[in-house]
């Protein structure tokens, strides 16, 4: 019969496969998660930013900074591990800290580890919005991805550009190779693939490869792996042309002028104008002119007749 296990040492296995699965998990964590994205308030204008070595505002340095990557704000080791030796003592402050990445802006802790491998492993090495094209230091909010073509967004135009990423830059759904339906899209190069085009041969990753993978196919163009079109919401863009596309402002009595500018289309449009009758009603309308003046000579003429004469003056 196997040996009971105690409370002390079922507490010991627990917090072990915990530990596994937290350093399994650090290579995928999610970018808002990161220790060098979290959320920060300055200790001294008390505005909301990303962790940074000095505030985006007021140029203050925290009281108590935060290692970039590994999110501790106070060193406990008393392994050889830090750069700086502090047997015996915990350090805070700027005493844990010793550099700042270029990258990301934030302080580095003094652990050899971390000074060693926070430059080359930093998520925001590249991280230059899509929608503004600005950087780190360009602005002072936390950095995002987005969750279907996976760029960086900063966190002004992260709502805005998810809200327009599901667009395809064709006018159908078929794939860009062949003129077939497309079954797999990728919303980084905003196209739709067929089963054969996407799983061309020499495509690592996924089911690429010529080989029926378990994983989703990657993208032959950026190597992201593709999304079903089943399973998005994706919508076409459409191109409007013509010479009806942008209508000048309506005149004074409320009916539209008809004059159509021709520069909003380019070479796919001319100069439109058209007045409110043609050649024919304009004849008409004169004649009905001509003939109000006529009637209305002749109503003139009986009324003067009936007009009683002056009488003689007053005699003197």
């Amino acid at each position: 019969m196997p040996k009971k296990k105690t409370g002390q040492r079922k507490k010991a296995e627990k917090q072990k496969l915990r530990q596994k699965e937290i350093r399994n998990a650090r290579g995928h964590a999610d970018l808002a998660q990161h220790p060098c994205n979290l959320p920060m308030e300055c200790d001294k204008c008390q505005k909301k930013q990303k962790s940074r070595a000095f505030c985006y505002f007021c140029s203050a340095v925290q009281r108590l900074p935060a290692c970039a990557a590994c999110g501790k704000v106070k060193c406990m080791a008393k392994t050889g591990d830090c750069v700086v030796r502090h047997p015996g003592t915990f350090t805070t402050g700027l005493a844990m800290v010793g550099a700042i990445c270029d990258f990301c802006e934030a302080w580095v802790c003094h652990g050899r580890k971390c000074l060693t491998t926070h430059a080359c492993s930093c998520p925001l090495i590249d991280a230059v919005c899509l929608e503004c094209e600005r950087g780190v230091w360009e602005h002072g909010g936390r950095v995002f991805r987005c969750c279907f073509c996976q760029g960086f967004l900063c966190e002004d135009d992260q709502f805005e550009h998810q809200a327009s990423c599901q667009v395809l830059e064709a006018e159908t759904y078929k794939c860009q190779s062949c003129n077939r339906l497309g079954q797999y899209s990728c919303l980084r190069c905003k196209t739709c693939y067929c089963e054969e085009h996407v799983r061309r041969r020499g495509a690592a990753g996924g089911g690429g490869g010529g080989a029926r993978g378990r994983g989703p196919p990657p993208c032959p163009r950026c190597q992201l792996p593709t999304l079903p079109v089943t399973d998005l919401s994706l919508s076409t863009r459409t191109h409007r042309y013509g010479r009806q596309g942008a209508a000048q402002p309506d005149d004074d009595d409320g009916h539209p002028s008809g004059d159509y500018d021709a520069a909003d289309y380019g070479d796919y449009s001319y100069s439109y104008a058209y007045s409110g009758s043609d050649d024919g009603s304009d004849q008409d309308e004169e004649q009905d002119d001509d003939e109000d003046d006529d009637e209305s000579g002749e109503d003139e003429a009986p009324s003067a007749a009936r007009a009683p004469a002056p009488g003689p003056g007053p005699a003197h």
